[in-house]
């Protein structure tokens, strides 16, 4: 009876992350008013193909890769470089912790992603930008969404 009652506690205690999927338009209007349109010279069809085709618009996507780090979220933040996990050794340029990259709130995420643009060169830090979008006409990505 008494482990029935912690294994009931333990299941309230535990949070699942349910990912949020976002359509093409609602990021239009989110990346929209937080400034994307044309941040950098870089058109919304430019950040709405780059995350399409970085995580498909799905706030909790995570990659694994080869070298012991994870891309994170919605525009896939690397954690060694832009994040804080556990490790000390990463370098944590957007001062921010990964897990607040997988979230339905895009806030932390889109700042970062600005700072990338920003510090490195351009959207070529993406490699679904630089293999989908990149050069061509992306104006289609913003099409029917209510944006400018």
């Amino acid at each position: 009876m008494k482990a029935a009652g912690t294994l009931a506690l333990m299941g309230c205690l535990i949070t699942v992350v349910e990912p949020k999927i976002y359509t093409r338009c609602k990021l239009a209007k989110i990346f929209s008013r937080a400034g994307l349109d044309n941040y950098r010279g870089f058109s919304l069809g430019n950040w709405i193909c780059m995350a399409y085709y970085e995580s498909h618009y799905n706030t909790t996507a995570q990659t694994d890769l080869q070298d012991g780090s994870t891309d994170y979220g919605i525009f896939k933040i690397n954690s060694y470089t832009w994040c804080r996990r556990a490790k000390l050794q990463e370098k944590n340029h957007c001062h921010v912790a990964c897990s607040d990259l997988i979230t339905d709130d895009l806030t932390d995420a889109i700042i970062c992603a600005k700072k990338i643009v920003k510090e490195t060169d351009g959207m070529n830090y993406w490699q679904g930008w630089k293999k989908h979008c990149e050069g061509k006409d992306l104006s289609g990505w913003k099409k029917g969404c209510e944006v400018s």
